[in-house]
């Protein structure tokens, strides 16, 4: 039965809330209200919508339309078997965060999309919306078959075609950023100097080469475990490598160049990884002493195109670059086919002596931190050397 409840409001007027709740077996089945001017609106709306409640399946329906956006997500991350990646669980928090995420999913239409991806753009690239639109979409695609969440697929696709075409999406930029021999000199030769001053800090000189001679990224570098390690073969299975797919789960084993496997086995077995350290700490002291040297736009990702290139400056096939690299799809491949075989311009570098130079235990141990070589502190004591 509908009830009416009178209110008033801070204006002084009275607002009608009309309730209706409708019990099975003694149990609530389901919960309505609307709040109105009049109660005779109220009234009226009550009689009409408890009329329409008592079709079959009408009850059912009332719930489904009734399910938010921002509730699909929550069903989709607390479902999901498969485990999803970082980037992609923050994403989908991060849209519950916007308006969009209130609205019911029968609701939502392409142009409420766009909206959204409009939205985004205020303080985010295109490439990003690209994504967030991209991991938005997934749910569009399972909500209505997986548990009966009106979401139009067709309402998602309309508005990537929208978004794409107005340039408010678009694909992820290529970074064709290389770092110069003069460059890593500096970077390795400041963390070296760290190093002797305090031996329990992490080996970023290690960690730098590596990620040049393995064309590993910092997350895969971290997760690599001995266990792992195919000595005899060369190489190395790393676990839950990126992929446009699904990364979770995607274990690839890749070859090991012979500096890459000769830093490994300068490394002391202090935990179950080879490099026991955060990703995020090692790339954001990677670029901030590129900052504080004064070295421009330089990632610790690009350390990846660097090994890339690398390999094929050396004249390497796409095939054996590729089992270095871990790509699955030579075409990703393709933008690295313009380098002129030019030779291993690392042949006789000085710092991959000190690279691969074996780590005591008693120097190192797996609490050690990513030291910061930027620091007000670092600074003082650089000048008083004279660095």
């Amino acid at each position: 039965m509908g009830t009416i409840v009178a209110r008033k409001r801070g204006n002084g007027t009275t607002a009608y809330m009309a309730k209706i709740i409708l019990k099975r077996e003694g149990q609530v089945v389901h919960r309505e209200t609307k709040t109105f001017d009049r109660q005779k609106a109220a009234a009226a709306w009550i009689a009409r919508r408890e009329e329409e409640l008592a079709k079959p399946g009408e009850i059912e329906r009332a719930k489904t339309s009734s399910v938010t956006l921002g509730d699909a997500i929550d069903k989709y991350v607390t479902e999901s078997v498969k485990e999803l990646g970082r980037t992609k669980a923050q994403v989908l928090n991060t849209i519950k965060s916007y308006s969009i995420a209130n609205m019911p999913c029968d609701k939502i239409s392409s142009s409420d999309i766009v909206a959204f991806a409009n939205e985004l753009l205020t303080d985010k690239q295109p490439q990003t919306v690209g994504n967030y639109l991209s991991h938005l979409s997934t749910i569009f695609s399972i909500a209505r078959p997986a548990w009966g969440y009106p979401l139009k697929p067709q309402e998602m696709a309309d508005a990537l075609i929208v978004t794409k075409r107005l340039g408010t999406t678009s694909k992820s930029l290529k970074r064709d950023r290389r770092p110069t021999l003069d460059e890593l000199d500096r970077i390795m030769a400041l963390y070296s100097e760290r190093q002797k001053q305090r031996p329990a800090m992490a080996p970023m000189t290690k960690l730098v080469a590596f990620a040049i001679f393995s064309t590993r990224r910092q997350e895969e570098i971290t997760r690599i475990a001995w266990d792992d390690l195919d000595t005899e073969g060369k190489r190395i299975l790393v676990r839950d490598m990126k992929n446009p797919g699904a990364k979770i789960g995607n274990d690839v084993w890749c070859d090991l160049p012979g500096p890459a496997l000769e830093i490994i086995q300068s490394m002391p077995k202090i935990a179950a990884e080879i490099f026991p350290y955060s990703a995020d700490a090692i790339s954001t002291s990677f670029t901030r002493a590129g900052q504080y040297l004064e070295i421009d736009n330089l990632h610790f990702h690009d350390l990846r195109h660097e090994g890339i290139s690398r390999l094929f400056e050396m004249d390497l096939s796409l095939a054996r670059v590729a089992a270095v690299s871990g790509h699955r799809s030579w075409a990703s491949l393709k933008r690295y086919t313009h380098l002129r075989h030019t030779g291993d311009k690392y042949e006789g570098w000085k710092w991959i002596e000190e690279a691969t130079r074996p780590v005591e235990i008693s120097q190192l141990s797996s609490s050690a931190v990513i030291y910061s070589p930027f620091t007000t502190k670092a600074k003082r004591q650089l000048k008083i050397l004279g660095k």
